[in-house]
């Protein structure tokens, strides 16, 4: 499966939703894992340890979103909304009830959604 890390823009975020040692195991599992430049600057992380783990490091963050599965720490914003389609798994924080208009963008473009804050045993 191919994989995508985008970089946070939501304001103060400053996570990255996988480590380097996440890349690794997903990785050795046979997967692709695409992560944006300086995606992990915030949590202390270079683009060399995520490239020393596997990971192919891409410029923008349309190229991280080209992904089948996209892992964020936050809830797309509505520049990223563009980035949602129907072949899409968007793993992240979702916030839909405060959010309608997040909701409208993934059922206008049919993306699945699985957020953290549901998930459960």
């Amino acid at each position: 499966m191919l994989i995508g890390i985008p970089k946070e823009i939501k304001n103060n975020e400053n996570r990255v939703a996988l480590t380097p040692a996440g890349i690794h195991s997903l990785v050795q599992k046979g997967h692709q894992v695409l992560v944006e430049t300086i995606a992990g600057l915030g949590s202390g992380f270079t683009d060399a340890d995520y490239k020393a783990q596997g990971a192919t490091i891409v410029t923008t963050a349309a190229e991280a979103w080209t992904a089948d599965l996209v892992v964020k720490v936050k809830e797309p914003l509505a520049a990223e909304y563009g980035f949602l389609r129907d072949d899409l798994l968007l793993f992240t924080y979702l916030h839909m009830a405060a959010a309608p208009e997040l909701a409208d963008a993934m059922t206008i473009s049919k993306t699945i959604g699985i957020a953290y804050e549901t998930v459960r045993d």
